[in-house]
Parts: structure tokens; sequence; C-alpha cells
């Protein structure tokens, strides 16, 4: 029996491989997204070649046969085409008329309620008018020495 010196054992467990991060990502990784030029490119590829070249292939790029399968149905149908080059990407372009519509509805409503709201203005201030004409015509009729007195059943 032989028996280590901590030198040793401390040599002996510096050569130990330090064990993965066995915790998961938080998130898992989003699928890949091909661009129909890279799909297309590959489909020719891949026909063009053997079993052992289409195996080759496949590990060379990370992709399964049953990619390939979809790509070529996909191809089959026209899908890829309408994918390619021509398509523009993003929110489609909208029309300057519909556009110019859309902001003069906006701005006729907006002009309406602020109309309303002025016509709502004019009244009250009408109707403090007419308070205001009657209440200098009931204080001209007293005459101008007599205090008055709206509250007083005299005056009424």
């Amino acid at each position: 029996m032989s028996l280590m010196t901590a030198v040793q054992v401390r040599a002996h467990t510096d050569q130990v491989q330090p064990q993965p991060d066995p915790e998961v990502p938080a998130r898992p990784r989003p699928p890949r997204r091909y661009p129909a030029a890279y799909k297309l490119r590959i489909l020719e590829q891949y026909e063009r070649l053997d079993k052992a070249g289409k195996g080759a292939l496949l590990r060379r790029e990370g992709l399964y046969t049953s990619l390939i399968s979809e790509w070529r149905k996909q191809r089959d149908r026209g899908a890829l085409k309408a994918l390619g080059q021509d398509v523009r990407r993003g929110r489609p372009p909208t029309d300057p008329l519909k556009r110019e519509a859309a902001r003069l509805r906006a701005e006729n409503a907006r002009l309406r309620d602020q109309l309303a709201r002025q016509a709502r203005v004019l009244e009250a201030q009408g109707e403090l008018s007419a308070l205001l004409s009657r209440l200098a015509a009931s204080s001209a009729e007293q005459g101008p020495g007599e205090p008055t007195d709206p509250t007083s059943p005299e005056t009424s």
C-alpha cells in the first residue's frame, strides 16, 4: 500500500478536467431561419451529389433531410420564388391618397370638436349677457340710491 503525499494528490487532481456546467440556458435558442436564396442553393447542390456527398453537405451545413424535403416541396409549390429578392420586407407601403384622407378625417373631427366647444362658449356668453341686461334694467327701474337685493321678494 502506498501513501501519496499532499503534493502528489494536488498534482493528480490538477490533471482532472473540470466538469461542464450542467445549468440549462434560461432561454432556448430560437429556430434558425433560412433565406430563400440559401434554400435554393443548398437544394441545387444536394441534388447534384451522390449519397456520401449529400451526407457531408448536411453535416457541414448543420441540416436535416427533413428540411431538404420541406424545401423541395416549397420549391415545387413556387413558394421560394415568392420569397425571393423581388419581395419587399417589412410593412407594405401605404397609398399616399389613403394616408392623406385619414389625416384629413382626423383634422375634420378635431375641428368639429373645437367648433362645438366654441358654440357652447358663445351660448353661455349670450345667456350671461341677457342676464346682465336684465339686472341692469331692473337696477335702473329702482333708482340710483336704492340698494338692490336679488333675494328680497319685493324686487321680483
